[in-house]
C-alpha cells in the first residue's frame, strides 16, 4: 500500500506472487521498519535520512512474478545493509524511496555531512606524484 501524500508505504516479502511470508516492510514517520517472524518477532528501524544508497535487482523469476529486491546501504551501525526482498511493484517503490530519502536528507541538512570520511579508503592510493 502506497500513500504518496503522507509518505507511507507497506508491503511484505512475496513468495512467487503471494504475500504469505513473515517479513513485513513499512515506511512511516520518516522511518523504514523491517519486521520478521511469526510467533517471535524482531523489528529493525532506520531513519530515512541515514540511507546512503539505493540499488535495485530484478531476476528473471522476479520479472515473471512481478516482484523485485531493493538494497539499501545505510549509516546505521546495527544494520548497514537492508534488503527489501521480493516486493511487489518494486520499481515504483524504489523510485518513491529514493525521492523520500532525498527529501529527508535535504530537510535534515545532512546531504554532505554523512558523506564525510566516506572516501577515506581512496587517500591511500593518491600521492603527490599523481598530480
Amino acid at each position: 500500500m502506497i500513500d504518496e501524500q503522507n509518505k507511507t508505504w507497506s508491503d511484505r516479502s512475496h513468495l512467487l506472487w503471494w504475500p504469505i511470508t513473515f517479513t513485513k516492510y513499512r515506511v512511516e514517520n520518516q522511518r523504514l521498519y523491517t519486521q520478521t517472524g511469526l510467533l517471535s518477532t524482531h523489528e529493525e528501524e532506520c531513519l530515512l535520512y541515514r540511507i546512503m544508497d539505493v540499488s535495485y535487482e530484478r531476476t528473471f523469476g522476479n520479472r515473471i512474478f512481478g516482484t523485485g529486491t531493493i538494497r539499501l546501504t545505510t549509516k546505521d551501525a546495527s544494520n548497514p545493509v537492508i534488503e527489501l526482498k521480493n516486493i511487489a511493484d518494486s520499481r515504483r517503490v524504489k523510485d518513491l524511496l529514493s525521492r523520500w530519502i532525498e527529501e529527508e536528507r535535504i530537510a535534515k541538512r545532512v546531504v554532505g555531512r554523512d558523506m564525510y570520511g566516506a572516501s577515506s579508503h581512496m587517500e591511500e592510493d593518491f600521492t603527490d606524484r599523481d598530480m
